[in-house]
């Protein structure tokens, strides 16, 4: 895409805070320590989770960024920058989290594959950004409607990203249309975050918000919409963020006996202590921090 450019190593890769808890260096994926996590409601940036598969893009030329909308609609658009901040903006409060969230305590029951995530592979941001209802409208998609005249039923996002499970190709996932055109649903094209300016990490110039699901549907450094009859056969959709019982391993596991994983379950971590540490035996006090849609 001309604007936006995936580079082929990591050698421009963005400044991250010292005191985050490193999972892999390259692609970069770390986490904040969990006392840090719940030092506000808000989760500063730099303590916001960065979730990668490969080297973080960058933007050569923000004038000549666009995101494209085509596939089953009468109308295929090209939007730049300048079109989406024309549209009404909106700040939506939610978290993100990542599917793999807690693996590490899960490995230890039973070996999982994946990045080795703590607690807190999560953050709850304040997203500023066009409603993904209202990006619709302008290729004739009309709120709350669950398909288009072509029989799409599924809005596909497609990153700029490149990455290995797709064999280089780019990162991909959908969320139904019914959702995609539900304004109550609060779907955004994200270009800000807590404020300011959406960073390179967190998915600049424009990134899709999804909240109430698995983060892996919150697609970084978009390139392009597509309005699809089925839900998106990429690689992080068919192969991987799906729940199985524990009958299945590695050996007999069958993808597509299961649907992708979208909503959470609710879950708790203790996060004011740490799993080494040891209190006195008696009652203790827990304060819980219920954020939205975790």
């Amino acid at each position: 895409m001309p604007g936006l450019t995936a580079p082929s190593d990591y050698a421009e890769e963005p400044p991250r805070h010292p005191a985050l808890r490193i999972n892999s260096k390259e692609p970069f994926n770390a986490e904040p320590h969990r006392s840090a996590l719940v030092s506000s409601y808000i989760t500063p940036v730099d303590f916001f989770y960065k979730r990668n598969h490969g080297p973080i893009p960058k933007v050569d030329d923000i004038s000549r960024y666009s995101v494209s909308i085509s596939g089953l609609v009468n109308k295929h658009i090209q939007l730049s920058m300048d079109d989406i901040r024309m549209l009404p903006k909106y700040n939506v409060t939610a978290t993100l989290q990542c599917a793999g969230n807690k693996r590490t305590a899960m490995s230890k029951v039973r070996k999982v594959r994946g990045v080795g995530w703590d607690v807190s592979a999560l953050g709850n941001a304040t997203w500023g950004g066009a409603k993904l209802s209202d990006v619709l409208e302008l290729v004739g998609i009309h709120k709350l409607s669950s398909v288009t005249s072509l029989g799409g039923k599924h809005v596909e996002f497609v990153s700029v990203d490149r990455c290995k499970e797709e064999k280089g190709g780019p990162y991909k996932a959908s969320i139904p249309l019914k959702q995609a055109t539900d304004p109550d649903a609060d779907v955004l094209l994200a270009y800000e975050m807590n404020g300011e300016t959406i960073n390179r990490d967190h998915g600049y110039p424009l990134r899709v918000v999804v909240p109430g699901v698995i983060g892996a549907r919150s697609v970084k450094w978009l390139d392009s919409i597509n309005i699809i009859k089925e839900e998106c056969q990429g690689f992080f959709m068919q192969k991987d963020y799906k729940m199985f019982p524990p009958t299945v391993d590695w050996d007999n596991i069958n993808w597509s006996t299961r649907r992708p994983q979208m909503d959470f379950p609710v879950q708790s971590a203790i996060c004011t202590l740490e799993d080494v540490d040891v209190i006195k035996e008696g009652k203790v006090r827990i304060t819980s921090m219920i954020e939205r849609d975790v």
